[in-house]
Protein backbone atom coordinates (compact mmCIF):
# COMPACT_ATOMS: atom_id res chain seq x y z
CA UNK A 1 0.00 0.00 0.00
CA UNK A 2 2.82 2.40 0.78
CA UNK A 3 3.97 2.34 -2.86
CA UNK A 4 0.87 4.16 -4.04
CA UNK A 5 -0.06 6.20 -1.00
CA UNK A 6 3.04 8.34 -1.60
CA UNK A 7 2.30 8.78 -5.32
CA UNK A 8 2.13 12.50 -6.12
CA UNK A 9 -0.85 12.08 -8.41
CA UNK A 10 -2.86 10.24 -5.77
CA UNK A 11 -2.06 12.89 -3.15
CA UNK A 12 -3.09 15.64 -5.57
CA UNK A 13 -6.32 13.82 -6.46
CA UNK A 14 -7.17 13.25 -2.80
CA UNK A 15 -6.49 16.91 -1.99
CA UNK A 16 -8.68 18.07 -4.88
CA UNK A 17 -11.50 15.81 -3.74
CA UNK A 18 -11.20 16.85 -0.09
CA UNK A 19 -11.43 20.55 -0.96
CA UNK A 20 -14.43 19.95 -3.21
CA UNK A 21 -16.23 17.71 -0.73
CA UNK A 22 -15.73 20.07 2.19
CA UNK A 23 -16.78 23.17 0.25
CA UNK A 24 -20.38 24.35 0.74
CA UNK A 25 -22.66 22.76 -1.84
CA UNK A 26 -26.11 21.17 -2.23
CA UNK A 27 -25.04 17.90 -0.58
CA UNK A 28 -23.41 19.54 2.44
CA UNK A 29 -26.30 21.96 2.89
CA UNK A 30 -28.81 19.12 2.67
CA UNK A 31 -26.94 17.10 5.31
CA UNK A 32 -26.70 20.14 7.56
CA UNK A 33 -30.42 20.77 7.20
CA UNK A 34 -31.29 17.14 7.88
CA UNK A 35 -29.06 17.09 10.96
CA UNK A 36 -30.50 20.23 12.52
CA UNK A 37 -34.15 19.64 11.66
CA UNK A 38 -34.49 15.84 11.73
CA UNK A 39 -31.72 14.54 13.97
CA UNK A 40 -28.46 12.65 13.80
CA UNK A 41 -29.67 9.27 12.51
CA UNK A 42 -31.39 10.69 9.46
CA UNK A 43 -28.48 13.00 8.73
CA UNK A 44 -26.02 10.08 8.92
CA UNK A 45 -28.28 8.08 6.60
CA UNK A 46 -28.29 10.94 4.09
CA UNK A 47 -24.51 11.28 4.42
CA UNK A 48 -24.10 7.57 3.69
CA UNK A 49 -26.29 7.96 0.62
CA UNK A 50 -24.11 10.82 -0.62
CA UNK A 51 -20.97 8.73 -0.08
CA UNK A 52 -22.44 5.74 -1.93
CA UNK A 53 -23.58 7.94 -4.82
CA UNK A 54 -20.13 9.48 -5.08
CA UNK A 55 -18.45 6.07 -5.01
CA UNK A 56 -20.80 4.85 -7.74
CA UNK A 57 -19.59 7.56 -10.12
CA UNK A 58 -15.99 7.08 -9.00
CA UNK A 59 -16.05 3.38 -9.83
CA UNK A 60 -17.59 4.07 -13.24
CA UNK A 61 -14.81 6.55 -13.96
CA UNK A 62 -12.14 4.10 -12.75
CA UNK A 63 -13.59 1.35 -14.96
CA UNK A 64 -13.29 3.60 -17.99
CA UNK A 65 -17.04 3.98 -18.52
CA UNK A 66 -17.01 7.73 -17.96
CA UNK A 67 -15.81 8.46 -21.51
CA UNK A 68 -18.52 6.26 -23.00
CA UNK A 69 -21.23 7.98 -20.97
CA UNK A 70 -19.92 11.38 -21.97
CA UNK A 71 -20.36 10.48 -25.64
CA UNK A 72 -23.88 9.15 -25.00
CA UNK A 73 -25.35 12.65 -25.14
CA UNK A 74 -28.95 11.41 -24.90
CA UNK A 75 -28.18 9.66 -21.60
CA UNK A 76 -26.42 12.71 -20.23
CA UNK A 77 -29.35 14.88 -21.31
CA UNK A 78 -31.84 12.60 -19.55
CA UNK A 79 -29.73 12.60 -16.39
CA UNK A 80 -29.37 16.36 -16.55
CA UNK A 81 -33.14 16.81 -16.76
CA UNK A 82 -33.75 14.33 -13.93
CA UNK A 83 -31.11 15.96 -11.74
CA UNK A 84 -32.37 19.48 -12.42
CA UNK A 85 -35.97 18.54 -11.66
CA UNK A 86 -34.93 16.76 -8.46
CA UNK A 87 -32.99 19.80 -7.24
CA UNK A 88 -35.96 22.04 -7.98
CA UNK A 89 -38.13 19.63 -5.99
CA UNK A 90 -35.74 19.97 -3.04
CA UNK A 91 -35.93 23.76 -3.48
CA UNK A 92 -39.72 23.56 -3.29
CA UNK A 93 -39.60 21.48 -0.09
CA UNK A 94 -37.17 23.93 1.53
CA UNK A 95 -39.23 26.93 0.45
CA UNK A 96 -42.35 25.33 1.90
CA UNK A 97 -40.57 24.84 5.23
CA UNK A 98 -39.34 28.44 5.16
CA UNK A 99 -42.93 29.60 4.73
CA UNK A 100 -44.10 27.81 7.89
CA UNK A 101 -44.06 30.23 10.80
CA UNK A 102 -44.56 27.79 13.68
CA UNK A 103 -42.42 24.69 13.52
CA UNK A 104 -41.01 22.46 16.23
CA UNK A 105 -38.03 20.17 15.77
CA UNK A 106 -38.95 16.48 16.12
CA UNK A 107 -38.30 15.20 19.61
CA UNK A 108 -36.91 11.73 20.19
CA UNK A 109 -37.08 9.87 16.90
CA UNK A 110 -38.13 6.28 17.48
CA UNK A 111 -35.93 3.77 15.59
CA UNK A 112 -38.92 2.10 13.97
CA UNK A 113 -40.19 5.44 12.65
CA UNK A 114 -36.99 7.18 11.70
CA UNK A 115 -37.25 6.53 7.93
CA UNK A 116 -33.47 6.16 7.62
CA UNK A 117 -33.70 4.28 4.34
CA UNK A 118 -35.65 7.12 2.74
CA UNK A 119 -32.98 9.61 3.77
CA UNK A 120 -30.23 7.33 2.47
CA UNK A 121 -31.98 7.22 -0.90
CA UNK A 122 -32.37 11.01 -0.89
CA UNK A 123 -28.64 11.40 -0.34
CA UNK A 124 -27.76 8.91 -3.07
CA UNK A 125 -30.19 10.53 -5.51
CA UNK A 126 -28.45 13.89 -5.12
CA UNK A 127 -25.27 12.42 -6.60
CA UNK A 128 -26.63 9.76 -8.94
CA UNK A 129 -28.83 12.27 -10.79
CA UNK A 130 -25.95 14.72 -11.19
CA UNK A 131 -24.02 14.01 -14.43
CA UNK A 132 -21.39 16.58 -13.44
CA UNK A 133 -20.20 14.17 -10.77
CA UNK A 134 -18.76 11.71 -13.26
CA UNK A 135 -16.91 14.51 -15.08
CA UNK A 136 -15.35 15.57 -11.78
CA UNK A 137 -14.38 11.96 -11.12
CA UNK A 138 -12.79 11.76 -14.58
CA UNK A 139 -10.48 14.62 -13.55
CA UNK A 140 -9.68 12.99 -10.21
CA UNK A 141 -8.95 9.59 -11.74
CA UNK A 142 -6.82 11.12 -14.50
CA UNK A 143 -4.87 13.15 -11.96
CA UNK A 144 -4.23 10.05 -9.85
CA UNK A 145 -2.83 7.92 -12.68
CA UNK A 146 1.00 7.72 -12.65
CA UNK A 147 2.92 8.61 -15.79
CA UNK A 148 4.37 5.13 -16.00
CA UNK A 149 0.90 3.61 -16.20
CA UNK A 150 -0.95 1.35 -13.84
CA UNK A 151 -4.74 1.41 -14.08
CA UNK A 152 -5.14 0.04 -10.57
CA UNK A 153 -4.14 3.49 -9.29
CA UNK A 154 -7.55 4.74 -10.42
CA UNK A 155 -9.27 2.38 -8.01
CA UNK A 156 -6.86 3.37 -5.24
CA UNK A 157 -7.97 6.97 -5.77
CA UNK A 158 -11.63 5.98 -5.52
CA UNK A 159 -11.08 4.16 -2.21
CA UNK A 160 -8.98 6.95 -0.73
CA UNK A 161 -11.51 9.58 -1.75
CA UNK A 162 -14.25 7.36 -0.37
CA UNK A 163 -12.57 7.50 3.03
CA UNK A 164 -12.33 11.28 2.76
CA UNK A 165 -16.02 11.44 1.85
CA UNK A 166 -16.95 9.46 4.97
CA UNK A 167 -14.95 11.83 7.17
CA UNK A 168 -16.35 14.98 5.56
CA UNK A 169 -20.03 14.12 5.11
CA UNK A 170 -20.38 12.13 8.33
CA UNK A 171 -18.55 14.96 10.07
CA UNK A 172 -21.16 17.45 8.85
CA UNK A 173 -23.94 15.14 10.05
CA UNK A 174 -22.41 14.73 13.50
CA UNK A 175 -21.42 18.37 13.95
CA UNK A 176 -24.76 19.89 12.99
CA UNK A 177 -26.87 17.34 14.89
CA UNK A 178 -25.56 18.48 18.27
CA UNK A 179 -27.99 20.02 20.76
CA UNK A 180 -26.33 23.43 20.35
CA UNK A 181 -26.61 23.30 16.56
CA UNK A 182 -30.26 22.27 16.66
CA UNK A 183 -31.06 24.98 19.20
CA UNK A 184 -29.39 27.56 16.99
CA UNK A 185 -31.23 26.20 13.98
CA UNK A 186 -34.59 26.89 15.62
CA UNK A 187 -33.64 30.56 15.84
CA UNK A 188 -32.69 30.91 12.17
CA UNK A 189 -34.78 28.09 10.69
CA UNK A 190 -36.78 30.13 8.19
CA UNK A 191 -33.71 32.00 6.97
CA UNK A 192 -31.67 28.79 6.63
CA UNK A 193 -34.47 27.02 4.73
CA UNK A 194 -34.77 30.04 2.43
CA UNK A 195 -31.03 29.81 1.73
CA UNK A 196 -31.42 26.09 1.04
CA UNK A 197 -34.29 26.79 -1.35
CA UNK A 198 -32.21 29.40 -3.20
CA UNK A 199 -29.17 27.10 -3.39
CA UNK A 200 -31.15 24.11 -4.65
CA UNK A 201 -33.12 26.27 -7.05
CA UNK A 202 -29.99 27.90 -8.47
CA UNK A 203 -28.28 24.52 -8.92
CA UNK A 204 -31.38 23.01 -10.51
CA UNK A 205 -31.90 25.84 -12.99
CA UNK A 206 -28.20 25.87 -13.84
CA UNK A 207 -28.27 22.14 -14.55
CA UNK A 208 -31.38 22.40 -16.72
CA UNK A 209 -30.00 25.30 -18.74
CA UNK A 210 -26.51 23.88 -19.17
CA UNK A 211 -25.57 22.47 -22.53
CA UNK A 212 -25.83 18.68 -22.74
CA UNK A 213 -22.25 18.68 -23.96
CA UNK A 214 -20.91 20.46 -20.88
CA UNK A 215 -22.81 18.89 -17.95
Amino acid sequence: MGAYVLNEGLVAAATLYAVGAASPGPSNLAIMGAAMSHGRLRALAMALGVVLGSQFWGLLAACGLAGIMREAWWLMMAMKLAGGVYLLYLAFLSARQAAVADWAAPAALEPEKNGAWRWLLKGAAMHMTNPKAILVWMSIVTLALPREGGGEQAFHAVWVCGGIAVLVFFGYALLFSTAAAREGYLKVRRCFQAILAAAFGWAGVKMLLASSRTV
